[in-house]
């Protein structure tokens, strides 16, 4: 199983890439991972929030494989436990045979076309986070899941 982290727009602060790649490069010790961007969209001041989402959401599904499992995150998914989150990665790499998709939208959310494609949301807190860190939090909990799956020094419980 490939699993991907889909998101719009380039990652800007240098501590953050910085982070983001570091636990990138750890969880490639376990799966098959890459972070794919979706350049942001050009000239948003002109369009409304709606519009906006919708463009955004029309590049989103054209990254989309067939055979693809798309698991929004999202601030109405379904929330985890790291644990919780090593068992469903555990359960997801005995199932899903191509790509395991994670995508993160843009600013205004997700358009209804993207709803429409994804099979689960998930939600990494109830809390509001930049986009930038939501990047830097999902892959630090990859890592620490698959750290928990092989038994790793890494998760204290």
């Amino acid at each position: 199983m490939k699993t991907t982290l889909l998101v719009v727009g380039r990652t800007v602060e240098p501590y953050f890439i910085t982070a983001i790649n570091d636990y990138v490069q750890r969880t490639k010790r376990y799966l098959t991972f890459e972070m794919e961007v979706i350049p942001e969209l050009k000239n948003t001041k002109s369009l409304s929030m709606e519009v906006q989402k919708e463009k955004e959401g029309e590049l989103i599904c054209k990254a989309f494989q067939p055979g693809d499992v798309i698991v929004l995150l999202d601030e109405g998914g379904k929330e985890m436990r790291s644990i919780e989150f090593a068992d469903y990665m555990k359960r997801k790499m005995n199932t899903v045979n191509k790509r395991l998709v994670f995508v993160i939208g843009g600013p205004y959310g997700f358009s209804q076309k993207v709803y429409q494609a994804a099979h689960e949301k998930m939600s990494l807190s109830k809390m509001t986070f930049s986009h930038q860190m939501v990047r830097l939090i999902f892959v630090e909990q990859l890592y620490r899941a698959m750290n928990i799956l092989s038994g790793g020094p890494y998760h204290h419980e």
